[in-house]
Order: C-alpha cells, then structure tokens, then sequence
C-alpha cells in the first residue's frame, strides 16, 4: 500500500470513528431497561449521558435531563468527561490530519512538515479512541455491577420464594456504537502512524561533495620546501633553495667551481 493510500485510509476511517463518538455521546440508549422478567410493559424506561426517558406503550415518549451535577454518580461523570476529551482531541485529530495529507499542499511545505504532523494527528486519534473505549468500558462495567445487584436483591425476600419487583437496566446502543466507534478511530491513528514513516525523507539520497586533495603535497623543511606530485615512485624529487630550483641530478652532472678547491 503507498504513502498517500495509506495516509488518506487511515484519515477516512478516523473520520468515521469520530462521527461514530459524537453519535454515541449524543445518544439516550446507553443503558435500556431488562424485559426478561417482564416482557409486557406499559412503559420501557433508557438512559443517557445527559437524560433519561420513558416510553408509553401508546408511542409517547418522555424525556427529562440530569438538572444536577453533584447528585450524579460519580462514575457517570466520568464517563462524561472521558466522552468529551475523545471529542475534543478527534477535533484536534482532524485539523492537523487535513493540513497534513499529502495530496494537500499549502505553501512550500516540504514532507517533513507533513510527516510530523502527520504523526501528531495518528497519535490524537489512537489517543481519542482509547478515551471513548474506556469511558464505554466503565459504563458497561457499572450497569454489570447495578445488574447483578438488582437480581440479588428481587429474591432476597422469603429465602427467594418471594419476587419483588425492581427495574433492571442491560446494554443500550449506544455502548456497541461507542466500541466500535472507538476501535475504528484507534485503527484509523494506527494507521496515520504507519503512513507517518513513509513521509520521512531518507537521509542518505542527500546530496554530498566530495573533497579530493590536491596533486602535490609540500613539505616544508628549513632553507627550502621539498615538493612531490605523489604520483609514483620514478617522479624525481626537487629541491627548491633560496637561490633557485635544481634537481639532484643537475647537481650530480653539473660541476661548480668548488668542486676543484
């Protein structure tokens, strides 16, 4: 799969993800009332983050929200605030994602620019995901808890020969949306990670001069420099004095006057 398939898959399947979350925090159905006792009921009572609801048998539904923050159970607010801080990054996800696709090009931004923020958007979605996964999770875990506590306390009464009646919340939609919501935007991040990788330009196609040392190579030496090109051995060796420049063998086949002193 290239860079670029790659990059805009993974932005397409966060897209969902995100909008997958938004729907899930938005929704009444996260816990719905159990008929296994009753299956035949007047009213059929669900909850929500934010409200719950009560539906007649005649089709009219009723709705009352949460006027108070402190009465709320805890977990409940935290479940909130763990829904709405994966809202709030997959926002911030889809920003930097949009300015980082390859296929965009805003100014001279080279790749990478784009490979930085390409990662930075993978690491706000897998972190988004998560988020709404565990907010999910938790709720999930609560209304197990509240279940089996309800189902303990109907037959408490009389050994258990006697049923009292009390109302029991399952799994609504809105948990199976949230998972799946969140796992779509987790895998969308992992994949803006991978895509991350091919952006990165490769250091070594940088292009590089190479210095060759010049021919000669001078030593210098008191009273005069001694020169060699380095080239072979057969290269006479010159020595230059102050007077002038003579080779060794000039020296040799040229006498001077005091050769006969």
């Amino acid at each position: 799969m290239s860079v670029t398939a790659c990059q805009g898959l993974g932005f397409v399947v966060s897209l969902i993800g995100f909008a997958g979350i938004i729907a899930a925090t938005c929704m009444d159905q996260w816990s719905t009332q159990d008929l296994y006792n009753n299956p035949v009921t007047a009213v059929f009572n669900y909850q929500g983050l934010w409200r719950s609801c009560v539906r007649e048998s005649s089709g009219f539904t009723e709705c009352r929200g949460y006027f108070t923050l402190l009465g709320l159970p805890a977990m409940l607010q935290a479940v909130r605030a763990l829904m709405i801080v994966g809202i709030v990054l997959g926002v911030f996800g889809i920003l930097v994602s949009v300015f980082a696709l390859k296929c965009i090009r805003i100014g001279s931004m080279d790749d990478s620019a784009k490979a930085k923020m390409t990662l930075t958007s993978g690491i706000l979605f897998i972190v988004s995901g998560v988020c709404a996964i565990i907010g999910v999770s938790v709720f999930a875990n609560m209304l197990v808890t509240n279940f089996w506590m309800s189902t303990a306390n109907m037959y408490s009464g009389m050994g258990g020969m006697v049923q009292t009646v009390q109302t029991r919340y399952t799994f609504g939609a809105a948990l199976f949306v949230g998972w799946v919501a969140g796992g779509l935007t987790l895998i969308g991040g992992v994949m803006m990670c991978i895509a991350c990788r091919g952006l990165t330009p490769d250091e070594s196609n940088f292009k590089a001069v190479s210095y060759h040392a010049s021919g000669q190579n001078v030593a210098y030496k008191p009273g005069g420099f001694k020169a060699s090109t380095g080239f072979g051995s057969n290269v006479r060796n010159k020595k230059i004095y102050d007077a002038g420049a003579r080779t060794e063998d000039d020296e040799q086949s040229h006498p001077t006057k005091f050769d006969y002193v």
